[in-house]
């Protein structure tokens, strides 16, 4: 398949540019099929009928990572401007990040970033490179003087995504992060959980259902576009995830049982299917396209997409590449809201229907 396989046309209306009032009253397009050769039914629904499509003893995955304030803003030592977008922290001081300026910066030069009055004075260390890779990476290596974490919770914004067009308020900080989020390190919010709400986890739990949670922290390389048509060629960003044991235990007992495991997004899927060949904790560039063999995952929990995306091509191969066609044009037909702020799918693996 080509990349050109996974475009499609949406309204601009249709791209969600602010949360709704309530977590859970965003709607919920539910994808059944009998078998692989059968045409998919859609069932409109809100959110809250999730709890409807659950059954005790399911396990239900979710990602607890926490965006970070990851985004910062200043000048280089030329007085022009300049803009960082942190990829991840590497160690106490330095970190992988995405440098937006009028002309590329140098190695040993500086950025001075946050209140102008006082800013912070980093230091460009070098350009990444990826042994893997054979593109030029756009991440830099920088320094900070102080502890980089700490300096980003001073001086970074909220990263939202560049298909929202306003900067982070005050609503966006506490609802562009899961109620769950836990463990800091991500740039973007693993969005399927952004849905859920303290009244949402509490029916579950009346249901029977369980609960597990892994890390993994989405970067700033999950809006990357796809350069290359032939998609054996497109190099995946590394993302750092980690399975606990307790997680662990959960999802082989599950597994020994014959009992659902449901993944809460794109994010918590790539972990477990990472992990079978990886182990529990490591850095994954799995890039998962149409072929792909699921060995984990029976059910997932998931937003809507861009066009020609990566997260595109892993729910097409999930649920079938015709069956995500024609949701998604009969998303658009229904007015549904898209992307990070937008509505949700439930998706069956087609590969286990007979």
């Amino acid at each position: 398949m080509y990349l050109s396989d996974f475009d499609y046309e949406l309204p601009h209306e249709l791209i969600a540019q602010f949360p709704l009032s309530s977590r859970s009253s965003s709607r919920l397009l539910i994808v059944q099929q009998e078998n692989q050769s059968s045409e998919p039914l859609f069932q409109d629904a809100y959110f809250t009928d999730i709890v409807g499509l659950l059954k005790k003893g399911d396990l239900l995955v979710f990602n607890d990572t926490k965006v970070i304030p990851a985004r910062a803003f200043g000048y280089k030592e030329t007085g022009g401007r300049a803009e960082i977008l942190v990829e991840r922290i590497l160690d106490e001081h330095q970190v992988l990040c995405q440098i937006k300026t009028s002309k590329a910066v140098q190695p040993n030069s500086k950025l001075y970033l946050g209140n102008p009055n006082d800013p912070e004075e980093v230091t460009v260390i070098t350009r990444h490179t990826s042994s893997d890779s054979q593109e030029v990476s756009p991440f830099f290596i920088i320094a900070f003087p102080n502890n980089a974490f700490e300096t980003l919770q001073r001086i970074g914004e909220l990263p939202l995504p560049p298909y929202i067009k306003h900067s982070a308020t005050d609503e966006d900080e506490s609802r562009y992060q899961t109620i769950y989020a836990k463990t800091p390190g991500a740039v973007a919010a693993p969005t399927a959980g952004l849905h859920f709400d303290e009244a949402l986890f509490n029916q579950l739990s009346l249901r029977g259902v369980e609960i597990a949670k892994i890390t993994l922290h989405v970067g700033s390389g999950t809006f990357s576009p796809v350069r290359s048509e032939e998609l054996s060629r497109h190099q995946m960003h590394y993302e750092r995830y980690y399975i606990s044991p307790e997680t662990r235990l959960a999802i082989d007992k599950a597994q020994q049982d014959g009992r659902r495991i449901i993944c809460v997004g794109t994010t918590s899927l790539r972990a477990l299917e990472s992990a079978v060949s990886m182990g529990d904790n490591g850095d994954t560039n799995l890039f998962i396209t149409p072929g792909y063999s699921f060995k984990v995952v029976n059910a997932l929990i998931t937003n809507f997409h861009l066009p020609k995306s990566t997260l595109l091509m892993l729910v097409s191969s999930f649920s079938q590449f015709s069956t995500i066609q024609k949701a998604y044009s009969h998303a658009i037909e229904k007015k549904y809201r898209f992307f990070s702020y937008g509505d949700a799918m439930f998706l069956e693996r087609l590969d286990q229907l007979l």
